[in-house]
């Protein structure tokens, strides 16, 4: 072995690579004065390993070396252009064949076709410097972070039903994304995946974003393009489990190679996908450094860390008999546990500013604390209870909302025990569940109503923000990952004015600190009045870290509450800033109405010295900002 692999070598088999990926798969190379590329794969439990390719006929005539005892194996060939396709050609112990793509593969061939691709991707020029810069500077907890999740292949279209590549979709994508107030896109998984259906939640190629859109210097491009008009970009990252394809990791060279071993540890049965064993130092090597890549070579700003419930807990979809207790005896896989530590500590060593979002749907305690105080170090968690609970509540018809208020508040009693983000996403728009508009109980008009207020209040609500697209202007069908979105839908009215009523509500996060600098303290929260269940209505203020303030008011009644009264915390004029039930966003309420201001006299309410009357109308949130404060005199 040459000696300036020797580290590289030792951290891969130890476990601690941060960048096994300049170590493994194929690169680039100058060997005794010929171009090539390098190829090196880890294969343990195989008698020979052999690159086929294009280039020779699919043959096994390059055999590979083996060089640690471990399972290393290493081959430079000489004139391999640029885009040559391959695999490893396998045999085992046993003297079984196994043809298999390249797991640290860059490019892959598009689905059915399953070789890696020999590319570089070293070669883009990036111009984000000052993006990058600014995020190192930003603390991500006190900033406005409001993320549209989108699934490239199907936002849009072209009319023969092609896809965009990552160059159009830079083109319509952005603009879009920047114009409608957004601050972040989240991709749902863009590591090449073999079958559509899988929405990328089945990986074959960690290394390799997809072919159907395009090229790595593609993706690379969007990418660079989304940072130019300041929007970040998180992708979706499966670490948990991958799919039996036979070109894949699955019994990689005829053993459990990156999977578990153990029976009752290997498979996700109503998954169909195999369980990565996370105990091994060589499958650790292997998942840090996929997420390092995404951040090193791609330069995104963040990764959405799917299905983390299923990796913590050995019993997660099994019944009894179908799970091995840790060596405590409980129920917690520690090896999990022990790798989304390392995970989250090698990533921020390497990338400070940085976003780890767990995706995790239990109350395992300190998701978002530091890994040295015993947490799993991420810095952002998926609020599924507060999805869930909230979902549940709007979906009753108004007349029974009284008896499960506390669905409404009951997310308020933990905001800050996890650092949140709010998430409406892919998985609440398809299986059946229906869209966020037809969750809305009512007829037509009150299903927008009934949208329209539960947005406004998530909005209001402390945490950050996740949409599914689709939702910003009410589409109708369950998302179809086999069509385009029904843009068709903005020619009618009500859609027509529900997009401008997201663009407008997406405006005022932007510009409302009130809504963002403080959404993991008690400081950002104050309750005005969460027990007016008979009402459907609560009201509560946020603050931010100067003192200023949001007053909102959530009426998920139909029936308008005339002159209601809100206690408020000091005296003036409250001016409407936003009102979700205006005619020009589909309401009921005069757009004047927007414009009107109420009077905080001194009169105690709700625990307060000071409140003001106003009009609720029904299935609307709205939100008043004190704009002048005068000097009073105390009634005697």
């Amino acid at each position: 072995m040459e000696h300036d692999l020797q580290m590289p070598v030792y951290l891969f088999h130890q476990g601690t690579a941060a960048k096994a990926y300049e170590l493994m798969g194929s690169h680039p190379e100058v060997h005794d004065g010929k171009e090539g590329y390098r190829f090196r794969v880890w294969a343990p439990n195989a008698s020979s390993v052999a690159v086929i390719g294009e280039f020779n006929e699919w043959r096994p005539l390059h055999q590979m070396k083996r060089i640690t005892d471990q399972g290393l194996w290493e081959l430079f060939i000489s004139n391999l252009s640029e885009y040559t396709t391959y695999k490893y050609q396998i045999t085992d112990k046993q003297g079984n064949l196994h043809v298999k793509s390249d797991p640290y593969g860059f490019h892959m061939e598009t689905r059915p076709d399953t070789a890696s691709k020999t590319c570089n991707v070293d070669r883009y020029q990036w111009t984000d410097d000052l993006w990058r810069i600014k995020q190192q500077k930003r603390a991500p907890y006190d900033a406005p972070m409001n993320i549209y999740e989108v699934h490239l292949g199907s936002w849009r279209k072209y009319e023969d039903g092609n896809y965009f590549n990552f160059e159009k979709l830079a083109e319509e994508l952005i603009p879009y994304v920047k114009d409608m107030g957004y601050t972040h896109l989240e991709f749902m998984p863009v590591s090449e995946y073999p079958f559509d259906g899988s929405w990328g939640y089945q990986v074959m190629g960690y290394y390799s974003p997809t072919s159907r859109y395009g090229t790595p210097e593609g993706f690379m491009a969007l990418v660079n393009a989304c940072h130019q008009a300041e929007i970040g970009v998180i992708l979706d990252w499966v670490p948990g489990h991958f799919p039996k394809d036979g070109s894949g990791l699955y019994h990689f060279d005829g053993g459990s190679c990156y999977e578990y071993a153990d029976p009752l540890k290997s498979e996700h049965k109503e998954w169909g996908t195999m369980i990565f064993d996370w105990g091994k130092n060589e499958v650790r090597s292997f998942l840090i450094s996929n997420a390092v890549f995404w951040f090193d070579k791609y330069h995104i700003d963040g990764l959405r860390v799917d299905a983390v419930a299923s990796m913590l807990y050995l019993d997660y979809g099994r019944n009894d008999g179908e799970w091995r207790p840790n060596e405590k005896g409980g129920r917690e896989n520690l090896d999990a546990v022990s790798f989304l530590q390392e995970l989250n500590k090698t990533v921020f060593r390497e990338f400070p500013s940085a976003l780890m979002i767990a995706e995790e749907s239990t109350a395992w305690p300190m998701v978002t604390k530091p890994v040295h105080v015993g947490g799993l170090g991420f810095n952002f968690k998926w609020n599924m209870g507060w999805m869930n609970d909230t979902l549940r509540y709007m979906g009753q018809d108004p007349f029974f909302r009284k008896g499960c208020h506390n669905q409404l508040t009951f997310p308020l009693t933990y905001f800050c025990s996890e650092n949140y983000i709010l998430p409406l996403s892919h998985d609440e728009v398809v299986h059946g569940k229906g869209s966020l508009i037809n969750k809305m109980p009512g007829e037509y008009e009150s299903k927008f109503a009934n949208l329209r207020a539960y947005l406004a209040y998530m909005m209001a609500h402390p945490g950050k923000k996740l949409n599914f697209m689709g939702s910003e202007f009410a589409q109708f069908s369950e998302w179809d990952y086999k069509k385009e979105l029904d843009w068709s839908l903005l020619d009618f009215e009500m859609h027509k004015k529900f997009h401008t009523f997201s663009h407008d509500l997406n405006h005022l996060y932007l510009s409302s600190s009130e809504l963002w600098e403080m959404d993991d303290s008690w400081d950002g929260f104050k309750w005005i009045n969460p027990d007016d269940a008979d009402n459907n209505v609560i009201t509560f203020r946020r603050i931010d870290q100067k003192g200023e303030e949001l007053i909102t008011a959530c009426n998920f009644s139909p029936v308008t509450r005339i002159k209601y009264r809100i206690g408020v915390p000091k005296p003036g004029i409250y001016k409407i800033v936003f009102h979700s039930g205006l005619e020009k966003y589909g309401g009921t309420a005069e757009n004047a109405a927007a414009d009107s201001n109420a009077i905080a006299e001194e009169i105690s309410y709700n625990g307060y010295e000071y409140s003001f009357e106003t009009d609720l109308t029904g299935l609307s949130t709205i939100f008043w900002r004190c704009i002048k404060c005068p000097t009073q005199r105390k009634r005697k």
